[in-house]
């Protein structure tokens, strides 16, 4: 296992190549087995392909334009650009599998402690299971992008998911079309603190 998380790289260039729905589907398996908090399994995944992609394409380009004129995230606007790249990068990406939250909190909710405690819970529930998810493709032989851009179309996503829940992630999934280096890492001594 080690060397499929030696081998993983976050792929911004796909080749125009389908992937099999059975190979899809094993991704999906190994998300949902990913271990969460108090077993609550805070995912759905939506699995977006073909035409329904290009739909998907064109309510982001919406959800950028409105970026511009009416900000959700008015502090990040020094990332804007990342999202348009990102937004090139869903394009070539045969598959987009969405990551909706079906317990999440609106994100215009203010939360007390308790209920911002078990929201960084789901978080971290649904980080294993983009890991998880991201491996499996590394194994499979594909490349995938964890895509975090789709809150710059926050609002026009949702809805266009319809789903009951809150957009947490998105995965870009298909053959990669570049053999990017790994990037530099920090050092484990630099990172770790033992106290016995």
């Amino acid at each position: 296992m080690l060397s499929v998380i030696l081998n993983r790289r976050s792929i911004r260039k796909y080749k125009n190549i389908c992937v099999d729905k059975q190979i899809i589907e094993e991704i999906l398996q190994a998300g949902s087995l990913a271990p969460s908090s108090k077993n609550r399994q805070p995912w759905r995944f939506l699995v977006v392909a073909g035409d329904a992609k290009k739909d998907m394409l064109r309510v982001m380009r919406e959800g950028l334009l409105r970026e511009k004129e009416k900000p959700l995230l008015p502090e990040s606007a020094r990332f804007y650009g990342g999202a348009e790249y990102t937004l090139q990068i869903m394009e070539q990406a045969p598959v987009i599998i969405f990551v909706v939250n079906p317990l999440g909190s609106d994100i215009h909710r203010v939360l007390n402690p308790e209920e911002r405690i078990y929201e960084i819970c789901n978080a971290q529930s649904i980080g294993a299971a983009m890991e998880n998810m991201a491996l499996t493709a590394t194994e499979h032989g594909l490349g995938s992008l964890w895509i975090c851009d789709t809150y710059f179309a926050y609002a026009e996503l949702n809805h266009w998911l319809n789903v009951c829940g809150e957009l947490a992630a998105a995965m870009a999934i298909g053959y990669a079309d570049e053999a990017p280096a790994a990037r530099p890492r920090k050092k484990l001594k630099d990172l770790v603190e033992w106290r016995e």
